[in-house]
């Protein structure tokens, strides 16, 4: 039986046992059945999302949250006299997306399990609804902030708004401190709110603090909202987190106290203590060499029984922080971190559920790799649905099944989860193999090999908007677009960056549709010596 943990963040949860666990997916409630007929089977994915269970306290914007990480949410019809709450994400693939992450990981609101499944209802119809005016009002709010639109409001109970220009870098105070807290602990929990660049850490006024800094800050809103008052062990281990005055940080050792997750070039420091900048010190009144208060004791572990477990699965937004698993690898300092090499961990994933006749390893060595340097692929002799994808190290693993698995492709369902495989073993000389088995450690087309490269700040779910760059001043808007269209897909819209023509976007018909162009059309030779570089984006047009 697998142990993961619920708020407090490391507090034990039952996963996966009757009557404790979340009930199938595929079951329709029977008040949704009643509430909203039609010819749909139960077990149909819609992009409305039936959530049984809500706390009666519950706002509409902690509900709205759940489904945030996964793309837009579309309605809300709360009902919370019988406890449930209806969500219309803006396309199925959000909502199957939504609902696969959640099946393994049962959603929390306020200390509550939620429960989803799909609905029988393709769309929700609220307009004549009465007490729809809350809803609606939380919608526009958190649609207009995740467009930029809006400036930041205030976290809940918080003293002041939070200016659009904030800063993306958050002030960590770990107090009550009876466990040790790693660099790699602050990590797994924060990087799931966004990419997390860089983390300082040191001791100041015998507290354990650190300053940690993401790509976006947004994600950097989202985090503290979330975990702001949060204990990480059972009752100990506080955090206390304030936004920065610093827009930056600038490291100058990967080691345990400090790390820049852009450059895998920085030195160890020879296991000196990280230092801070003259100008950082200044503005925290840190002395200039601080250091973590457990050094040496990286391998303490809390007596509560860490799982082997995979790594750890938080929503990205606040209001959503299911149950979180830890790796004893990250409380012991072994944790898999992005750009950091000869970490252990499990790097390879198992993916099933692919078409046969369609996919290809070149296909999966594309798609897997926007999440990290595929190193081989084999796709299986005997069962050519199943694949073996080994990525770099861990981290990437994991990152590419956060984003992959759920998504349809050539007309599947992709799965993907960790395989019990350490490696991908090549064929024996003279083996039968039909071509199914290829190492790419030494392709080109790695998008991570290059230390600082800014792929590392440009990672994003799959979508139905393409970046695409390395386009030569020959190649015209309609040359892009009927490049697309002979591939299979439909063309909803195109735009050239206006400041560097070398760049544009492309928005196809559906999420599948894009990533099938990804596949085929990333390194395609558009001529002058350009090959195209496609990635999946995170604006619309």
């Amino acid at each position: 039986m697998l142990l993961t943990f619920e708020l407090p963040l490391f507090s034990f949860y039952h996963s996966g046992t009757p009557g404790l666990g979340t009930p199938p997916l595929c079951t329709a409630n029977g008040n949704d059945s009643k509430k909203f007929k039609g010819d749909r089977s139960p077990c149909s994915p819609s992009r409305v999302l039936h959530l049984r269970k809500i706390p009666n306290d519950v706002t509409e914007t902690e509900v709205i949250s759940l489904g945030l990480p996964f793309g837009k949410v579309t309605n809300l019809l709360m009902l919370k006299g019988k406890s449930q709450a209806f969500l219309e994400m803006a396309s199925e693939e959000a909502a199957v997306t939504m609902v696969n992450y959640y099946t393994p990981v049962t959603p929390h609101l306020r200390s509550q399990p939620v429960y989803i499944q799909y609905s029988n209802h393709r769309e929700l119809k609220t307009d004549n609804l009465p007490n729809q005016a809350r809803a609606q009002a939380a919608l526009q709010a958190v649609n207009a902030v995740q467009s930029g639109s809006l400036a930041l409001t205030a976290a809940p109970g918080s003293d002041g708004g939070v200016l659009s220009g904030q800063s993306p870098v958050l002030r960590i105070i770990v107090e009550n401190l009876f466990y040790p807290v790693t660099l790699e602990v602050l990590y797994q929990i924060f990087s799931k709110f966004g990419t997390v660049l860089r983390i300082i850490t040191f001791t100041k006024n015998n507290q354990f603090q650190a300053l940690l800094q993401y790509a976006d800050p947004l994600n950097a809103h989202y985090a503290k909202m979330a975990l702001d008052g949060q204990n990480i062990y059972n009752a100990c281990c506080t955090l206390r987190i304030d936004f920065s005055k610093l827009t930056s940080l600038n490291v100058k050792y990967n080691n345990d106290k400090s790390r820049d997750f852009t450059r895998i070039d920085l030195p160890s420091g020879d296991g000196q203590p990280s230092s801070l900048e003259p100008t950082m010190a200044a503005a925290f009144g840190a002395p200039g060499i601080i250091s973590s208060p457990y050094a040496g004791a990286a391998g303490f572990a809390p007596a509560i029984g860490f799982p082997q477990a995979t790594g750890l699965s938080v929503p990205t937004v606040p209001g959503a922080l299911g149950p979180l698993t830890i790796t004893t690898s990250a409380v012991t300092g072994r944790m898999a971190i992005p750009g950091v090499p000869g970490v252990p961990g499990n790097c390879v994933l198992l993916v099933s559920n692919l078409n046969p006749d369609a996919i290809t390893p070149h296909g999966l060595f594309i798609l897997f790799g926007v999440y990290g340097d595929v190193q081989r692929v084999k796709i299986m002799f005997n069962k050519k649905e199943n694949a073996l994808v080994q990525m770099a190290d861990a981290n990437q693993a994991q990152l590419a099944m956060n984003h992959l698995s759920g998504q349809r492709l050539y007309g599947k369902v992709l799965r993907a989860t960790l395989s019990k495989h350490q490696s991908v073993q090549l064929p024996r000389e003279g083996q039968e193999d039909q071509g199914l088995t290829k190492d790419f450690s030494n392709s080109p087309l790695h998008r991570f090999k290059k230390p600082g490269s800014k792929n590392f700040q440009n990672i994003y779910p799959p979508s139905a908007t393409l970046h695409l760059s390395n386009i030569p001043p020959s190649v015209m808007v309609d040359d892009l677009k009927n490049l697309f269209t002979d591939a299979g897909c439909t063309v909803k819209a195109f735009k050239f960056f206006q400041k560097d023509r070398k760049m544009a976007l492309i928005q196809l018909g559906s999420v599948e549709e894009a990533i099938q162009a990804l596949i085929e059309l990333h390194n395609h030779d558009l001529g002058e010596n350009h090959h195209l570089r496609v990635s999946f984006s995170k604006s619309t047009i």
